[in-house]
């Protein structure tokens, strides 16, 4: 291999690294931060505003209001929970049966396609992720996944779900 192809490639790589660690330092800040802040505005936010301006909308202002889970029916959480992901309170994270299930089933129906994201993981794309299907996001999302799981309570998680989904 040339001389300039290694400057290149040690340059990627090097580059690369960089990346990672400054993502992963922005995203365990934010999960550290945000186990005991408001969310003031998510990733699903900030592409819904970007969303509007692209299409001329400039009326359009993402916003929340944060509420906490005490001012929350307990009803809602407990729906969220039925129809999301029944496993919710004993998973730490990831529902392994139902993505077994999910990748049989679109193996089988390539065009209907059948996803298996617990609350956890929604939480984690919703928060610091964009949307679409690719094996990148769903990479970053099981790393954010696990960090969240690790630092926050369940009720904190359906917290932050019930506030930026």
């Amino acid at each position: 291999m040339s001389k300039s192809r290694l400057t290149v490639f040690s340059f990627v790589r090097r580059f690369l690294l960089r990346l990672m660690v400054v993502l992963a330092i922005f995203w365990g800040g934010g999960i550290a931060l945000f186990s005991v802040a408001p969310v003031p505005f998510s990733a699903v936010m900030v592409e819904r505003q970007v969303s509007a301006w692209l299409h001329g909308n400039f009326r359009y202002v993402a916003h929340s209001d944060w509420v906490s889970m005490d001012q929350i029916s307990p009803w809602m959480g407990l729906a969220v929970i039925a129809a999301e992901d029944q496993k919710f309170p004993e998973h730490w994270g990831f529902d392994v049966a139902s993505i077994e299930q999910a990748l049989a089933h679109n193996e089988r129906n390539e065009n209907r396609i059948r996803g298996a994201s617990t609350i956890s993981q929604q939480t984690a794309k919703n928060l610091f992720l964009w949307d679409g299907r690719s094996w990148v996001r769903k990479g970053l999302e099981a790393g954010l996944t696990l960090g969240i799981e690790t630092v926050w309570s369940k009720k904190r998680i359906l917290t932050v779900y019930l506030n930026i989904a």
